[in-house]
């Protein structure tokens, strides 16, 4: 009697702010520098309204901290000034989710992927700052692949680059952008309530939700199981 196909998930990718680091501290402490060097006399934004722009990119987050700020300036003059900003503060206070280096530990035998709406080039130096960088086979942010999450493309390049079909990878993000683009690319979708987008992301329905990310190795090694994948045949 034949069942259905064994399926192992070999590639995971991994949103990054909110899913695998809690920075929002180092982004409100950028957007806020940004905010005062376009107008002196703006409020600066408290930690929650920051935290509530987070999720889209970065000329997103600066569009809305503009317009709680009430500042009528246009975003392309913000943006360099946050960015730079960024870069100075964003291994302030970032750090990993509790559990999350044990999780990435636990998939040695996977490949691992980033693929974030911050910029490529900063979501690399902030992982190279914390250590980990070498634990992923891409990360990609913003200006690495044709469109941005919620956009399946750069997830569809990742499954393309390693081989792996939609049914063998799994999408982690902490908001609904992250479930729409695993969904668009037909993959396992899982949500974390954990991170910036609690509601957005159970309003999302992702396939799988978290409320701890060191639940993912033993839901995947049983959905496998199940599955039949790994297990010897005679």
């Amino acid at each position: 009697m034949s069942g259905a196909p064994a399926v192992r998930h070999k590639l995971l990718v991994f949103d990054l702010d909110g899913t695998l680091v809690d920075s929002v501290r180092d982004i409100a402490s950028a957007v806020n520098d940004a905010l005062k060097a376009v107008g002196p006399e703006a409020r600066p934004l408290d930690l929650a309204e920051i935290h509530s722009f987070v999720g889209e990119g970065p000329a997103v987050l600066m569009a809305r901290s503009l317009r709680a700020a009430r500042l009528e300036r246009p975003v392309e003059e913000a943006l360099p000034l946050y960015l730079e900003a960024y870069a100075r503060h964003m291994l302030e206070t970032t750090r990993f989710y509790p559990g999350a280096v044990e999780v990435l530990d636990a998939f040695r035998d996977r490949t691992l992927c980033v693929l974030t709406n911050k910029p490529g080039d900063l979501s690399r130096a902030l992982l190279a700052g914390l250590g980990a960088a070498g634990r992923f086979s891409r990360i990609w942010g913003g200006g690495d692949t044709p469109g941005r999450k919620p956009d399946p493309g750069g997830l569809r390049l990742l499954m393309q680059a390693f081989g792996a079909r939609p049914e063998e990878t799994v999408m982690v993000g902490d908001s609904a952008v992250d479930v729409e683009t695993g969904r668009a690319a037909g993959t396992l979708t899982v949500g974390v309530t954990y991170g910036f987008d609690p509601r957005g992301v159970v309003a999302a329905k992702p396939d799988v939700m978290l409320d701890d990310l060191r639940d993912l190795p033993p839901l995947l090694r049983s959905r496998e199981q199940d599955s039949g994948a790994g297990v010897p045949t005679s």
